[in-house]
């Protein structure tokens, strides 16, 4: 298909799979595509938007991968297009197009907390790079700032633009390994004579294609999948008895956790809610234990969340090292005593890798090995520096949070995400010093980011403000990278997604990160050290 007209600027936007969420979202869309397309209008652009708003749907999002063929098969193959994202996105919807896609293409997304548009700008940009697939990405608050109407310009003009990573550099260790070193290397081929496997309860989740490593990348490291099915966690669930249920909901009790409980299951979380989610902690284990998993990873949205209330609250609990006991089968023995067993939210494969790795070397260390997944879910300047929002749906373990269990509350997920209600593990991260990385794909190979963050106090207004400005029932992390601009951030990493993991003291934070990377490169990633971290 040839262009009838050179100044034509195709606009797509890529959805949510749930149709709740992308009617919820469509106005903040609306108001994005709007401010996008002025700005494009102001720089001589006529742009055309390849899919029309549906009225039986109520939105006008591509919301499946079969309708995001039909929509590129009427694009022309060398035009200009520009993915738009002020919401969460399955990016399967338009990855097939994207990838046969001949002409520049450039992600944008709103930066604001109220849904997930920078999650899944990070996300579709992940899949992207993995895919090889050649882009450009801008973000803006009100699409008028020089920043973005600059580089905007640029990428009209050129089809491509570049951002500053001068905060990165190659993990190029001395001659002779450090001790820490030592430790992360060790540990590298400890997994090649033990090796791992990663439980994964049905592949592939949420579109996120960047979220998958393939099998003969990951064999030589000694981490070996087993593909479970979400149908068996469900079954092992529904033969939990209830008074097992009753006991993890009582120790979580014990401990100080509090439960936001209402009357009305759509609407509220209910106690009969929170039964089947300490049945799902149970079957979890249990299976893992079955196949010997070394970490899991659950579907925690699609697949079950038309039959269970949702898995965060198992999911941080599996996280914690203290965390309520859970027998075999026939009472026989203790699953996994006095241990985390590693959850990755999800299904993020690159983060199963990376927790699992992070609780071994933590361990060792004799660090506290509690790990996460967060979403790098938004951020503003406070008192002259810039506090990232981390944030997930509540599978973050309480160890992180200030007054551990007892600074957490579950509160019922929004009912658009989970129709079956559920609560997650909700609180504020406690002030310290981070070790943060991300496992991802590029070039075919795999290869990891990793650098130091503290983890900042706010006051507990601007807490409220700003959980109010995101998702108030889902814990925050306030994080500040040292040497990272926000840009710099957004334009380097490569996932929606971010491991954490705590340290004592900036002291043995350094001397963590040291042994990470050292072991990552052992097991033949390439690593790069981003921001500030004292010539690691």
């Amino acid at each position: 298909m040839n262009r009838a007209n050179a100044n034509a600027v195709y606009l797509v936007a890529s959805g949510d799979l749930r149709p709740a969420a992308n009617q919820r979202c469509w106005a903040a869309q609306q108001e994005m595509e709007q401010k996008l397309g002025f700005a494009l209008r102001s720089l001589g652009c006529e742009v055309i938007r390849a899919h029309p708003y549906d009225p039986g749907k109520q939105h006008g999002f591509i919301d499946s991968q079969r309708y995001g063929m039909k929509v590129f098969a009427g694009i022309p193959h060398d035009a200009p297009v520009v993915v738009a994202e002020a919401v969460w996105q399955y990016t399967h919807h338009v990855l097939p197009g994207l990838i046969q896609h001949r002409g520049p293409i450039l992600t944008v997304a709103n930066w604001s907390g109220q849904w997930p548009g920078l999650v899944g700008l990070l996300n579709l940009n992940g899949s992207l790079t993995k895919a090889q697939v050649a882009y450009s990405s801008l973000w803006s608050e009100n699409f008028n700032d020089p920043y973005f109407l600059d580089r905007l310009e640029t990428w009209l003009r050129t089809g491509a633009l570049q951002h500053d990573m001068s905060h990165v550099r190659v993990y190029a260790p001395g001659a002779t390994a450090s001790a820490s070193e030592q430790v992360g290397i060790e540990e590298a081929r400890a997994l090649l004579r033990r090796q791992a496997i990663l439980g994964v309860f049905d592949e592939g989740c949420m579109g996120m294609y960047n979220a998958i490593l393939p099998d003969e990348l990951i064999h030589p490291m000694g981490i070996f999948k087993e593909r479970l099915s979400q149908s068996s966690l469900y079954y092992e669930v529904t033969q939990t008895p209830d008074a097992q249920a009753l006991e993890v909901y009582r120790w979580l009790l014990q401990r100080g956790m509090r439960f936001a409980l209402g009357e009305d299951g759509s609407t509220e979380l209910t106690e009969a809610q929170v039964f089947e989610q300490c049945k799902l902690y149970i079957a979890a284990l249990r299976i893992a234990d079955d196949f010997g998993c070394d970490a899991i990873g659950i579907q925690y949205q699609q697949g079950l969340k038309d039959l269970l209330p949702a898995s965060d609250l198992a999911e941080g609990l599996l996280n914690n090292v203290d965390r309520p006991p859970v027998m075999a089968r026939n009472g026989s023995r203790e699953l996994y005593p006095g241990a985390a067993l590693p959850h990755f939210n999800e299904v993020d494969e690159c983060a199963g890798v990376d927790a699992l790795m992070t609780n071994r070397i933590w361990s060792r260390m004799g660090l506290p090995p509690e790990t996460t997944l967060h979403d790098l879910r938004y951020g503003e300047a406070y008192d002259g520096q810039f506090v990232w929002v981390l944030e997930i749906s509540g599978a973050a373990p309480p160890a992180h949070f200030t007054g551990g269990f007892r600074g957490a509350v579950s509160k019922r997920q929004p009912p658009m995400y989970f129709r079956r209600g559920g609560g997650g593990l909700q609180g504020w991260s406690k002030p310290g010093d981070v070790v943060w990385s991300r496992v991802y794909l590029e070039h075919g190979r795999v290869k990891a980011d990793l650098g130091l963050a503290r983890c900042v106090a706010l006051p507990e207004a601007e807490m409220q403000r700003r959980s109010h400005l995101t998702t108030p029932q889902w814990p925050i992390m306030s994080a500040v990278f040292p040497g990272i601009t926000r840009d710099q951030m957004m334009a380097r990493h490569k996932a929606n997604h971010i491991q954490v993991a705590y340290a004592p003291s900036y002291t043995a934070a350094k001397d963590a990160l040291a042994a990470k990377c050292a072991c990552f490169r052992s097991m033949g990633m390439e690593v790069f050290v981003c921001g500030d971290a004292d010539g690691i």
